[in-house]
């Protein structure tokens, strides 16, 4: 065999197994297939629940859903408790994020101050909090803190929900940070502004801008992380959930109800975030 023949079948399996995986990446990037992925894969869950179900002998009552999402009677129109729910849920949720965010903020500050108390500070939060499960630390809020602060349930859950997001938003406003090029702290320097000064004016406004869209993928992670505050009956959509099923003993309508409006919202604020990364991305 000539070593002409050799090279050219070595180059021709590289050269089609490239052609094979180009050809798989655009069927999995079209639009129209992913679409039919998605609906095949709900079409299959949804397919099994009912084959479970129905070996179970369980008594669907899809039509009472309606009913817990709105009702009209002589007084007009009346909201039924998941939209209530949901409501109590996002409110929940942008009270935590708002926390998140301020606290979040004082650390990544904290990890780049000149003081080594400052920094020791960040990190031991840091460590703390990322190093102790979600759960663990609400019982540690509610249980521990909570008697010797006198916080009540709901604000000893906003409080664990804030201290743990600013735990990881934390860092995306130090990546933040970080990505504004350090000759501009100098040229702020130079033109006499101080620390405080140049972060306000020049270094935050910039960083800002590049960690939005984080953001907002950390704000769905906040929405979907309140409903393990259903452990201690706080009032959400899981807990909400918890009680319809108590009351009705229809278990997987209610929760294949309260999943399909958490996927809803997330969906939505997913979309949000892949245009602000369209909107926020480097022009070439």
């Amino acid at each position: 065999m000539s070593p002409l023949s050799s090279i050219n079948r070595s180059s021709i399996k590289p050269s089609c197994s490239t052609a094979l995986l180009t050809v798989l990446s655009r069927c999995v990037n079209n639009t129209a297939v992913a679409i039919t992925l998605y609906i095949a894969g709900m079409g299959l869950l949804i397919y099994l629940a009912a084959q479970g179900a129905n070996a179970m002998g369980y008594n669907w009552q899809w039509y009472r859903i309606p009913d817990y999402f709105y009702q009209i009677d002589e007084h007009g129109l009346i909201i039924g408790e998941i939209p209530l729910g949901l409501m109590a849920t996002l409110k929940l949720s942008a009270l935590c994020f708002v926390l998140a965010i301020g606290l979040g903020i004082v650390i990544a500050l904290l990890r780049h101050a000149q003081l080594s108390s400052g920094r020791l500070i960040a990190t031991c939060y840091l460590e703390l909090i990322r190093n102790t499960p979600l759960l663990v630390l609400l019982y540690l809020f509610y249980y521990v803190l909570g008697p010797v602060l006198q916080l009540d349930r709901y604000s000893a859950s906003v409080l664990c929900l804030g201290c743990y997001h600013a735990a990881l938003l934390s860092e995306i406003f130090r990546a933040g940070i970080n990505s504004v090029d350090s000759g501009q702290s100098e040229a702020a320097h130079a033109i006499g502004l101080n620390k405080i000064q140049t972060y306000r004016f020049i270094i935050l406004p910039q960083a800002v801008k590049l960690v939005i869209p984080p953001l907002v993928n950390e704000l769905i992670h906040v929405i979907k992380n309140t409903a393990i505050l259903s452990v201690i009956a706080v009032a959400e959509l899981t807990t909400l959930g918890r009680d319809l099923i108590s009351d009705t003993y229809m278990s997987f309508e209610i929760w294949f109800t309260i999943a399909g409006v958490y996927l809803l919202v997330t969906l939505l604020l997913s979309l949000l975030a892949s245009q602000l990364e369209k909107w926020y991305a480097p022009k070439k």
